[in-house]
């Protein structure tokens, strides 16, 4: 029994070093294998992120107005998972639009240099997310960690919807081999706190949204390039962050409820 807690600890520790800044590679066993398998702590890596994300802006919102508040949280999100998923999206971008051929999208993801489509990208997912973030204001306290969650969660699906694209230096290769559905099935497990904090009508639109994005997608990776890469789960979670996002404030603009359950 203590093996094997050690063993998970072992495994979210794995993903957590791979998905942020925080240093915690000193206590990590790696390993090929274990990599592969830390994927199935994607979700509850988000909810931890989500979690310091949530107490930081607690202190924030006593020290500054909303805006200025919200622009702190910002940077230090960026800082603390190192801007993986944002350089993502920004690659993908780049090559989605700048290459026409399979093998030149490709390429031009795997360049360091950021061109205009990357940038915009970029600077379009932020200020999404500034001014989203302003219209939940409080509400973030919760909605931070459940989007953080939910939008890991939704990427690590893309690993059995889609194709792998074997490219060298690829940020994803080591998590996209030997995906199992047990790892699939503990990600979901992760979410389902989700459906104790938000209302029924709130899942059922989050849950559609999701399944559409994943859907539009999973059709589009294929056409683009066959598959999906590390860049491209990367402008997953970033894109579904902020569908999640737009829903919210979709439901707070209407005046509808969002928290039900245990905080309802």
């Amino acid at each position: 029994m203590y093996r094997s807690l050690c063993t998970q600890l072992n495994l979210f520790l794995l993903a957590l070093s791979f998905f942020t800044r925080l240093p915690v590679t000193s206590w990590v066993e790696y390993s090929q294998q274990n990599l592969n398998k830390s994927n199935r702590y994607f979700c509850l890596v988000g909810w931890f992120i989500g979690g310091i994300l949530a107490v930081c802006f607690v202190g924030l919102s006593q020290i500054f107005p909303t805006d200025v508040a919200v622009w702190c949280l910002l940077v230090i999100s960026l800082l603390l998972t190192g801007v993986f998923h944002e350089d993502g999206l920004a690659d993908m971008a780049d090559g989605f639009g700048g290459g026409f051929s399979k093998a030149d999208k490709l390429r031009i993801m795997k360049d360091s240099r950021l061109g205009t489509y990357g940038s915009s990208a970029l600077m379009l997912a932020l200020f999404a997310k500034l001014m989203l973030w302003q219209h939940l204001n409080e509400l973030l306290v919760w909605l931070i960690p459940i989007t953080y969650a939910l939008s890991r969660a939704t990427a690590a699906q893309l690993l059995t919807l889609v194709p792998y694209v074997s490219e060298q230096q690829s940020k994803s290769k080591p998590l996209a081999e030997n995906q199992t559905s047990r790892e699939q099935l503990i990600n979901l497990a992760c979410v389902l706190p989700v459906c104790l904090i938000l209302t029924w009508q709130l899942l059922i639109a989050l849950s559609v949204s999701i399944l559409l994005f994943l859907l539009v997608y999973r059709v589009f990776l294929i056409k683009q390039i066959g598959g999906f890469t590390g860049d491209t789960l990367g402008g997953a979670q970033q894109i579904s962050e902020i569908l999640i996002y737009l829903v919210c404030v979709t439901f707070v603009h209407n005046q509808l409820a969002i928290f039900g359950g245990i905080i309802g």
